[in-house]
This record gives C-alpha cells, structure tokens and sequence, in this order.
C-alpha cells in the first residue's frame, strides 16, 4: 500500500449530454450529488488521506458547500480540458504526497477497495488503471465504411479511479505541457511520456453516468445498493 495519497476529482464536465442545466457532479443520485458519491468512496480508502476537486468555473462554492463534513478536502477551479483541470489540482496537492489518485466524479459507484487496488499496483509501476474487457466485436469505421475488424485480446475499457506515483504525474504533465499534448485520459498521459502504466481488473458497476439512460441505471443501482 502507498501512503500518503490525494485523490483529485474532475467535476467539471457539463451536464448537456445528461439533459441537465447544472454540470454533471452537482446532479443528485439517491439524494446525493454525484460529486458527494465520488468524495465519499475515495476517502473511505484509507490511503487517501484528502481530496481536491477541480470544479467548474463559478461553481467552486457550491462543490465546498457539498462537500463539508465529508472529509479534508479542497477545491479549485477547474481548466477548459480534463489536462488543465488536473494541473489546476496538482498545484495544490502537497509535495509530500506520494501518490495521486484521479478519479471521475460521473461514476459513484467506485469501491473505496478500487481505490485501494490501483494504489498497490504502485509498487511496480508509475501508474495503474482498472480495465474491463472488451465484449463485442469492435470494427474499424471511416466514413462510414469498414474498414477492418480488431483482435480485442489486447483492447479494454478504462475507468477510473487511477492512481499514479505523484512525482511521474508531475512530470508526465510537465512535458505534455511542453509538447503541447493534450489526452482525454489521465493514464494516457503518462503512457505518452514513457512512464510504465499497470492495468488492474475494472469494476462493471463501477459506470461512468453520461447520458439520462446512464442516471436511470444509476438510480436503479444505487436502490438496489440501498436495499442490500
């Protein structure tokens, strides 16, 4: 187990898709914002001792407002891309810390022992990620056309959370920064850079809630949950 870990929060993404007025992370689940969810499930690790979220812009109040008594934690505004919304958190993660953990505040449904795994996956590697496999067919398409059909023996789904030795996430960014290198995915840019990525098994109720088919699922769960 790594000590000393922060977790970071991405809530900012926009709630459009969802068919929402606020952003993803403040919309309720079980009476509960999303973001609340994701805050819980990683402080129940006990090797994350805080967490930043990295909140939308004019929003950072509000996410503090959610957040208290639930645990140590900070908020910062968050960038225009999922990159700038980790560098925005990682300059108030204390040096000290070991080990980063990020994690989306869209899926609720991660166990405080994902947290837990991705972070011994630390001991031989920069990074770690949970995967799930691939299920269907996957087809290459361009315009519409086929072009191809993969092997999925070496393809997989990523979730998060997804922890990372501080100082390589740090770095990772720095030269990304640098390059003007951009990813969606916060593995992939430690991947990119050079750094030894671990993969770990993924969790299938552990879901990243997009779209309104993704809440009513997710209501669906978290009732489910609450009746054991």
């Amino acid at each position: 187990m790594t000590p000393a870990a922060i977790a970071i929060v991405l809530a900012g993404g926009s709630g459009e898709r969802l068919g929402e007025r606020t952003p993803k992370a403040f919309v309720a689940l079980g009476g509960r914002p999303l973001l609340v969810h994701a805050a819980l499930a990683a402080l129940a690790c006990p090797a994350i001792g805080s967490i930043v979220v990295a909140a939308p812009e004019g929003l950072e109040d509000l996410a503090h407002a959610m957040l208290e008594g639930v645990g140590a934690h900070a908020v910062v505004t968050g960038g225009a891309t999922r990159q700038g919304s980790v560098r925005a958190a990682l300059e108030v993660v204390p040096p000290e810390a070991e080990a980063i953990v990020c994690h989306d505040a869209a899926r609720p449904f991660a166990r405080p022992e994902l947290f837990t795994a991705v972070l011994s996956a630390l001991q031989d590697a920069d990074g770690a990620v949970p995967v799930l496999p691939v299920p269907d067919t996957v087809k290459r398409v361009r315009g519409g056309i086929v072009l191809g059909t993969e092997s999925r023996e070496e393809l997989a789904l990523a979730q998060t959370p997804q922890a990372f030795s501080a100082s390589a996430l740090r770095e990772a960014h720095r030269r990304a920064v640098e390059a003007g290198v951009d990813l969606t995915d916060d593995a992939a840019v430690l991947e990119w850079a050079g750094f030894r990525v671990r993969a770990i098994p993924g969790d299938p109720a552990n879901f990243k809630i997009t779209t309104p088919d993704d809440l009513a699922r997710a209501e669906l769960h978290a009732g489910d949950l609450a009746r054991g």
